[in-house]
């Protein structure tokens, strides 16, 4: 969709890069000429996508819910490339739970990868591009149970609700200083991340695709074209958005989660 060179000079930084969209969102971002940060808590998988990328990438080893982490994120990016002029919030964390098994510790820690990691992120990469003075995008993953509700992930469901507020309030806040804050929301997903837990069999396959109207899964790849557009000059005027890429799955609103059986 975009041409080779749409990011040169430009300096990214993908959370989550190690595996899945991550990997496939830096790669897409590096194909496009962007020099690309990495960061995430698995050195050997982000090493493996420094690899990928070839010269202009960058592994740094990174927890999200750490401020001090997520500046040090930041200030290495600028150090090798010089400037941070994209960040994609893609870190997560998800389990299936009822509500009322859920424990405060297992709420807290979805929320704070996602919810917090994403604004510490968000914040300190904001903060480098308002110095830069040239503008910038921030790109949010999220997912359509952020507005339909998603029985069995009240604490993703509360966290990416909580990502597409930050995103639509700081699209305000922001666009005076030239930065745009969009969403994306990926359906079912073909990654080794979630699809492993999710839908680990081929049975398990069958029956996530028979969610989806489009009647398959999403490859990486084709989540990322998108993710890397909304993040180009091309989207220049596009501010507080959030594209779904789901191949009509929320419309149908049934879950692709495993369900939760009756108690006995």
């Amino acid at each position: 969709m975009l041409a080779e060179g749409t990011f040169d000079g430009k300096a990214a930084i993908v959370t989550g890069g190690g595996t899945g969209l991550g990997r496939a969102i830096a790669l897409e971002l590096g194909r496009l000429g962007a020099a690309v940060a990495v960061a995430g808590r698995r050195s050997e998988l982000l090493d493996e996508t420094v690899a990928l990328l070839g010269g202009k990438a960058l592994a740094v080893s990174t927890d999200v819910r750490d401020p001090e982490a997520v500046d040090a994120l930041v200030a290495a990016t600028v150090e090798r490339f010089g400037r941070v002029d994209v960040l994609v919030n893609n870190a997560a964390g998800n389990f299936v739970v009822r509500g009322e098994d859920l424990s405060p510790n297992g709420w807290r820690a979805v929320v704070a990868i996602v919810l917090d990691g994403g604004f510490l992120c968000t914040r300190a990469a904001g903060r480098q591009m308002i110095e830069q003075g040239d503008g910038g995008a921030i790109l949010s993953v999220i997912a359509s149970y952020a507005w339909t509700g998603g029985p069995g992930t009240v604490h993703s469901a509360a966290a990416k609700a909580g990502l597409l507020a930050m995103t639509r309030t700081l699209a305000v806040e922001w666009a005076p200083h030239g930065i745009r804050l969009n969403t994306i929301c990926p359906g079912p997903t073909d990654t080794e991340g979630a699809g492993q837990a999710l839908w680990p069999t081929e049975k398990d396959r069958a029956r996530v695709a028979a969610t989806v109207p489009a009647g398959r899964l999403a490859t990486p790849e084709e989540i990322a074209v998108w993710a890397a557009a909304l993040c180009s000059p091309a989207a220049s005027y596009i501010t507080g958005e959030n594209l779904t890429i789901d191949g009509g799955h929320w419309l149908e609103q049934e879950s692709y989660m495993p369900a939760l059986k009756p108690r006995d």
